[in-house]
């Protein structure tokens, strides 16, 4: 058969990023003979090198989106000709390239993509991450063929004929094995006899959490160490505020081995891997942290649109995979108290760990890859 040709849409974050790479990596198993060609459209956002590593070109969709918080009315106005700018965009660029089916994740540049798929007749696939479904799927919906779900309680604001949960596309490499805990440890030039916290803050950053996690250095490294990841906006300016509490601490504390900020982490697999605890916001990366089998603490973002933080932390949290912690309590004797538990009761570290095991529902990637494929009329030879 001739070429297949795929598009990718999405963007603004690694949480619709990752998910596309994850997919992509699936359609090519899925389909291995086949000759394809896979391009991504939608914002950049620092995210080229990533595509390059799978063979995915880029087309550079402007990103614009709907905020539905009060504060946001300026920034939506400010968005309305960008939006159309993308329009023309997406337009222009889809018709050169005609994809035999579409992917889309939501998030900025995704919309444009879906709505020319309609007007072009072209099959898409969109994938939900969170339990309240963000405002660009809810309008893409309405122009898919099919709607594959993370948590099973999205599954109400969508058409049940096109409903499916199917879990959250992760990546190979924090799908297999994680490398054991004391090696992994020592790659990272921590301790392999200590426990080690991981603070995911996301590839925007959580700058509560990290404030909170700096500010209570002392403490926390009394019990734990850490390996915090701090988004990279945040990520000087919280290194410097640490050096300034690690001054005081006993040598034996503050020698440089307890406590590691950086911006991004290249290897999740081997960070989850060391991890004997992790503290994280409730995006889609909590579907790492299940597919790890890791004892949580999660923090939900009290801002999320639509509360969509929080309803997929108590949908997890129900579960019984990981304690969650309001913003409102991120105080030190409650996330103290919540840790310790973790790191000195065996058995409930255990048994979060085990629930959420249970919670992460693999073959998420290959399910959805196989809906495009079916959908794009691939058959194989």
């Amino acid at each position: 058969m001739s070429k297949l040709r795929i598009a990718l849409a999405g963007g603004g974050s690694g949480g619709h990023i990752y998910p596309l790479l994850a997919v992509a990596e699936a359609l090519r198993e899925t389909a291995p003979g086949a000759e394809m060609e896979i391009r991504y459209y939608g914002p950049e956002a620092g995210y080229g090198p990533s595509f390059a590593q799978q063979g995915i070109s880029i087309r550079r969709i402007a990103g614009s989106k709907l905020r539905r918080y009060a504060s946001g009315w300026l920034a939506n106005l400010l968005d309305v000709p960008r939006f159309f700018w993308s329009l023309l965009q997406a337009g222009w660029k889809l018709y050169w390239y005609m994809p035999d089916a579409i992917f889309s994740k939501g998030g900025p540049g995704a919309l444009p993509v879906v709505l020319w798929s309609w007007f072009y007749r072209i099959p898409v696939v969109i994938h939900e991450s969170d339990a309240i479904p963000g405002v660009t799927n809810l309008l893409s919906a309405k122009f898919s063929q099919r709607v594959m779900l993370s948590f099973a309680a999205a599954a109400k604001y969508f058409p049940p004929r096109k409903a499916r949960v199917t879990g959250q596309p992760l990546r190979k490499e924090l799908t297999a094995a994680l490398p054991v805990s004391v090696s992994a440890k020592r790659e990272l030039d921590f301790d392999p006899a200590k426990p080690l916290l991981l603070i995911v803050c996301g590839s925007q950053g959580s700058r509560r959490i990290s404030e909170f996690v700096v500010l209570n250095l002392p403490d926390l490294l009394e019990e734990t160490q850490i390996l915090h990841q701090t988004g990279t906006a945040n990520f000087l300016e919280m290194e410097k505020l640490a050096k300034t509490q690690l001054a005081g601490l006993p040598v034996q504390i503050a020698a440089g081995t307890r406590y590691k900020a950086v911006p991004f982490i290249e290897n999740m697999a081997l960070a989850l891997g060391a991890a004997d605890a992790v503290i994280a916001r409730a995006g889609s990366g909590i579907f790492e942290i299940a597919a790890a089998g890791k004892p949580a603490i999660i923090v939900p973002l009290q801002e999320s649109a639509n509360d969509h933080q929080r309803a997929n932390a108590m949908a997890y949290a129900e579960s019984g995979a990981a304690i969650v912690i309001e913003e409102s309590n991120l105080l030190p004797g409650i996330v103290l108290r919540e840790l310790k538990t973790i790191l000195e009761q065996p058995a409930k570290a255990a048994g979060l760990a085990q629930r959420a095991k249970e919670f992460y529902q693999p073959g998420a990637a290959a399910a959805i890859a196989q809906e495009i494929l079916d959908l794009s009329g691939f058959r194989p030879v």
